[in-house]
């Protein structure tokens, strides 16, 4: 794919609207989670998708390139396979965190499962943008990375945003996915100046565009992706269009999915705000990859400064997902927001990767999940988390019903072992593993 080419208009595939998508009318292109797809069992809806000449691009959010560490290389690899599976143009991921602790810091590993915001500082940048080139040499296609929602500002910024993605392309020749709603997001949550960064923008870098909505509540916006396309998020979409002619724009939706004929009025209202596409520029030749820049070094000093950065992510998230104090320089009522939101969705996902787990506890499920997720974090994804849950409500005795109990012990039992562990197991266990990490 070069910046010539045209993806055109998008929606994200989902599993729950796999047929509406297949109906919508004009539908240029999708992009499918790349996590949720194994590439030697795709989707029948994606092959028929793919078949008829709809492009499918995977989009991913685990690899963590904002992370300390380096990437991991077998999540590259499978990133890399889905890729070449999906016939896609280019992967796309996040310039995002998502996991800590562990090796880099001789802390024991959390896993965030979620998004979570890296220092716009040039320290975070050298790494980013080695992380950056160790995933661009491990993948079959062009990468474009994603501009994230936040709750939360890192202290001690050192460049807007965007200056920040500015310099990470020049750097790296990296693409951009810009998603107009996060913008919109860090407006009302951080009182970022979304047309500034808009102005800041290398526009001729844009892959695509994510449009999605949200909700505002107490004074936090939410980037729920289960709500109609707000006006302000359209408006920041015209805006950009203003400046440059992006060659896709997808509508992701991820819960809570309307009929097939809202799905349909609003890639309508879309493309009514893009208007008819306008001739592109020539853009430099497919494969230019940007200099070392600023702030490269030796690696010694690359070492120091992701150990400075793993102890500084690492001690965000542990109190996030794991009661510790809140770090220095953060404001302590938004990281109890944000570990509110992280609970919730953990306990969301939790309730569609088990769905019998909700089932089985009926009107209790949603209270007994976020009472058990406020302080233990996960540690091996959301399918493990949902055990972990299991066996923690097992351990205690509950739930207090014998019936529920002995349905949750059968499910436990299809899944993990023959028997749930007494608590005083699970104690050492934990012990185990705490001191394991040190």
């Amino acid at each position: 794919m070069t910046h010539h080419e045209r993806l055109g208009t998008g929606i994200g595939w989902r599993p729950e609207i796999a047929a509406a998508v297949e109906r919508l009318p004009g539908l240029d292109w999708v992009e499918v989670v790349a996590e949720n797809v194994c590439p030697d069992h795709l989707p029948d809806s994606l092959k028929r998708l793919r078949d008829r000449g709809v492009t499918v691009v995977p989009h991913g959010v685990s690899l963590g390139l904002g992370g300390a560490a380096r990437p991991d290389p077998r999540r590259l690899a499978d990133l890399a396979e889905r890729a070449e599976a999906l016939g896609a143009p280019l992967v796309t991921e996040h310039i995002a965190f998502v996991r800590a602790g562990g090796a880099l810091t001789a802390s024991p590993p959390l896993e965030a499962g979620h998004l979570l915001p890296v220092p716009r500082t040039r320290e975070a940048l050298d790494v980013l943008c080695e992380n950056v080139r160790i995933a661009q040499d491990g993948l079959p296609v062009p990468l474009a990375l994603e501009n994230i929602a936040a709750l939360i500002s890192w202290p001690g910024g050192e460049m807007t945003e965007g200056r920040f993605l500015a310099e990470l392309v020049e750097r790296t020749g990296v693409r951009l996915l810009i998603d107009v709603a996060n913008l919109h997001t860090n407006r009302v949550n951080r009182g970022e100046d979304p047309l500034r960064a808009l102005d800041e923008l290398p526009v001729e870098a844009i892959a695509y565009v994510h449009v999605a909505g949200g909700v505002e509540r107490d004074g936090v916006w939410h980037d729920t992706h289960a709500h109609p396309v707000p006006r302000p998020v359209l408006d920041l979409l015209a805006e950009l269009r203003s400046r440059t002619d992006p060659p896709g724009v997808l509508l992701e939706r991820d819960d809570d999915f309307p009929p097939e004929e809202e799905l349909a009025a609003e890639l309508d209202l879309i493309r009514t705000v893009l208007g008819p596409p306008t001739r592109r520029t020539p853009a430099a030749p497919e494969g230019v990859r940007g200099t070392a820049g600023p702030g490269s070094g030796s690696d010694a000093d690359d070492d120091t400064a992701r150990e400075r950065l793993g102890l500084a992510q690492a001690a965000l998230l542990s109190a996030l997902v794991a009661g510790t104090p809140a770090p220095e320089g953060f404001d302590a009522r938004r990281l109890r927001v944000q570990t509110r939101a992280l609970a919730a969705k953990r306990a969301d996902v939790a309730a569609r990767v088990a769905p019998e787990l909700p089932r089985i506890l009926g009107a209790g499920y949603r209270s007994a999940y976020l009472g058990y997720a406020t302080s233990r974090p996960m540690r091996g994804g959301y399918r493990r988390d949902a055990l972990d849950f299991a066996e923690h409500l097992l351990a205690g005795g509950r739930p207090e019903d014998p019936a529920a109990r002995r349905r949750l012990t059968r499910w436990w039992q299809d899944r993990a072992a023959s028997r749930p562990p007494r608590r005083a197991a699970r104690f050492v266990r934990a012990a185990r593993a705490a001191l394991a990490g040190r």
